[in-house]
Parts: structure tokens; sequence; C-alpha cells
């Protein structure tokens, strides 16, 4: 038996689903999340299924979560999708089920659940579960609404299909989600726009990036920086792909400001793996894209120097 169909086998025991994904979401987390409960719903359509964690209201085009009381846990199935550590799973509830599944595609360092599916070469989870479909077709439905939220977290995690994560099995997931009723260009569209103080944060982004003669570069995102800009840490994510479009950058870190006074940490790559240097400080994700956290201003200098000193291996 596939492990997917294992997976069916458990979600056909379960009166109830409740579907969780990780702290301040990007389009594959919601796209993995609500594209699987839409495809559980299509097909039982008896069951009671949710997608729980907070709700932004930059995507609520994609939809809306749930909220639920804690007795909905009580006999309830738990699928923790696109969520490499515990920690990091939005509404700390997900332990409380009768049984807990991961489905995700980043490094399995921390290994929960009862059942884990981790698959490191796939491009997003919402491949993954496209992936869950396909090898389950003949016992699931899909419908328009679930190939756009899948569609949508691909677009996302692949950044347009430019990412080395996109292998020739995304494009053809894409192709097959694109079949169905929903204007592909519409998806990514919304994922491309920038509103005007977003657009004038990457203006910034790109006047003050720091760039050294390795090619790493970096970008410390202070509180009193961002306060013209009236943006919350969470709209700060869109500018973290901007310094890769630059031909002389091969690695950075954005440093955003917490109110704490620690600094969150975007690292993103070339070709430098950069998952190691996240790991020492608290973090870990991809080899090209990762994330951690600077308690101060020292710890900053010391990533910077550690990220040049990888980006200069990376030229020899």
């Amino acid at each position: 038996m596939t492990i997917q169909k294992e997976i069916l086998d458990s979600i056909k025991k379960y009166q109830t689903i409740i579907i969780h994904r990780h702290q301040r979401p990007d389009p594959d987390a919601i796209g993995s999340q609500m594209g699987l409960a839409e495809i559980i719903k299509a097909t039982f359509p008896q069951k009671e299924v949710y997608c729980v964690g907070k709700q932004y209201h930059g995507f609520d085009w994609m939809g809306t979560t749930d909220d639920i009381s804690d007795d909905k846990y009580d006999n309830a199935l738990v699928i923790v999708v696109d969520t490499a550590n515990q920690p990091r799973i939005d509404d700390d509830r997900y332990n409380k089920g009768k049984m807990l599944i991961k489905i995700d595609h980043h490094p399995n360092e921390d290994i929960y659940g009862d059942i884990v599916w981790v698959e490191e070469n796939a491009s997003s989870s919402s491949e993954l579960i496209t992936d869950f479909y396909k090898e389950c077709e003949m016992d699931l439905k899909i419908n328009d609404n679930a190939a756009r939220l899948l569609y949508a977290g691909i677009v996302g995690d692949t950044g347009r299909f430019k990412y080395p994560s996109t292998s020739s099995h995304t494009f053809e997931i894409a192709a097959f989600l694109s079949k169905f009723d929903f204007s592909t260009s519409d998806v990514n569209q919304i994922e491309d726009e920038i509103d005007i103080p977003l657009a004038r944060l990457s203006a910034y982004v790109y006047q003050n990036l720091n760039i050294l003669d390795s090619g790493a570069a970096y970008m410390i995102l202070t509180n009193e920086a961002l306060e013209p800009f009236n943006l919350g840490d969470d709209s700060t994510s869109a500018v973290v792909p901007l310094p890769g479009n630059i031909k002389e950058v091969v690695a950075w870190a954005i440093f955003v400001e917490q109110k704490d006074g620690t600094y969150r940490i975007r690292l993103r790559s070339k070709g430098p793996v950069i998952n190691e240097l996240a790991k020492e400080y608290g973090g870990g994700g991809h080899p090209l894209a990762s994330g951690a956290i600077a308690k101060d201003d020292a710890q900053i200098k010391e990533v910077i120097k550690k990220l040049d000193e990888i980006s200069k291996n990376n030229n020899k």
C-alpha cells in the first residue's frame, strides 16, 4: 500500500478532519491546506472538514479559515501540511486529535505524526496534495476550486516556476490543474500584485540593499525604517525575492525587526547552501530558502559574515 492510500484510508475512518498549516502562511501553505479540504469535502460531503489558523486579509481570495471549539478535536483526524517544525504550526491544538498526519516538502528534521509523508524534492506541498489525488483518483473527487488553490500554491512556492525545485513533474501537475475551470492568468496576476506602500518598500530595498564583493547581500529592516510604509512584518515577505533579481547577488538575508527587538531572518540563495546557517540561529528550511532568528545586532553581524564566507566559498 502506498503512503497516499494509507492517508486516504485514514481519512475514510474519521468523521471530523481538521487541517493545519504553518504560521505566517504563504500561497502554498494555504493552497495545500484548503485544496486538500476541498478534495475531501467533494469526495465525502457527509464529513466535517475544517481549516484552522489565523486569517490574513491578503489571502481572502483563497478562502477563509474556520473558528472551531476544542471539542471538535475529540476523535478527530488532524492533518498538518507544509510545516516542517512543530513550533511553526499555526494553532497549537494540532496534537489534540485522535490521529495526526504530516504532509510536507521541507527537510524532515522534526518527525512528528502517526503518518509522515515528506518529499523533499517536491516543489511544494500543493504538488504533493495533487499527487495524493492522482494516486487515489479512483476514490477521490476534485473540483475547480481545489484545482485553483493547488495551482496557486505551486505558483507561489516555485516563484512562478523559476526556482530549482521546479521539475518536469511540477509542470505536468500544473498542466493537469490548469485544465479545470479557473483562470490561471488571474491567479498569476493576484500573486504578482502589490499595493502602493509595498511598491515603495520595494524601491527602498533596491536602493538600500548592501551587496558585498562575494555576491552576498543583506537588508536590515528596523521598525523605524518600516514605519513610514505603514506595513506589518507579514507584508515584508513580498520583498524577500527582490535581491535575487540582481545579477551580481548569489545569496541574501533580509532582517526584519520584531516587536520584542529580535530580528526575523529570511535567507535565500541562487546556489550556496544556506539552511545550515539558518540552523545555527534556531531556524532551518530548504537548502536555498530558509529562515532563522537573530537575537541582537551582534548576531546580525555574525550572520552577515558567515553568509559572506559561504558566498566566497561558492565562488571558488
